[in-house]
């Protein structure tokens, strides 16, 4: 089939999101200017650079994440995992801004070092985060759609050691979710290696 993607697909669920997948799930943590935090997830999330490190998520609708972001300046990513997928999920509800989504969550907070935002005790790797801008997108028209893009760069990692062997971030043993169409998520269980052309016969650690 082809549909144009601003036409009806005559679908019964829009594909697009189910196309794009799994996406990695951004687990947001922020404070508002009062000092409450929190905390929700975002599958619209990634990656930007690797030196320094960069990454990113949009919200859709100027909801608590992009706003605190936004105004304190700074978030922190915590990875969320099938462990932690009844947790994740409980911090998707839409409550009032002054909830605490870590208490009905019925998660533990931890200390950062770099960034006054709390993470989550139980995740097996965190990033903070200090805001490099917070924009509304626009269509190809200069419209603004309601979506917000929020970019930041890592200032401070902490990993659980148990996660660590031989020198890597164990990601199969840490078994994190990621989003796909839907109501459908995917947890990442096993992975195998692919040597780059440029690498020769060994990874290096070094990506070119």
């Amino acid at each position: 089939m082809y549909y144009e993607a601003h036409e009806p697909h005559g679908l019964a669920h829009d594909p697009f999101k189910a196309i794009i997948a799994p996406r990695p799930i951004g687990w947001i943590s922020t404070i508002d200017k009062l000092g409450v935090p929190n905390l929700a997830p975002y599958s619209f999330f990634n990656a930007l650079s690797s030196s320094p490190p960069i990454l990113m998520f949009s919200s859709e609708t100027f909801k608590d994440s992009a706003r605190n972001a936004r105004d304190i300046g700074e978030f922190v990513f915590s990875l969320a995992t099938t462990k932690l997928q009844t947790e994740m999920n409980i911090s998707a509800d839409t409550v009032p801004p002054a909830e605490n989504e870590y208490v009905n969550a019925k998660l533990a907070m931890a200390n950062c070092n770099n960034v006054a935002v709390p993470r989550v005790a139980a995740s097996p790797a965190s990033m903070e985060c200090v805001t490099l801008s917070c924009e509304e997108i626009k269509d190809q028209h200069g419209k603004p759609i309601d979506t917000f893009l929020v970019i930041g760069q890592v200032v401070g990692i902490h990993i659980d050691d148990e996660f660590i062997v031989d020198g890597r971030f164990d990601t199969a043993a840490a078994n994190p979710l990621a989003r796909c169409g839907y109501r459908d998520y995917a947890s990442v269980s096993e992975v195998f290696e692919i040597m780059r052309p440029t690498d020769g016969l060994v990874y290096d650690g070094i990506d070119r």
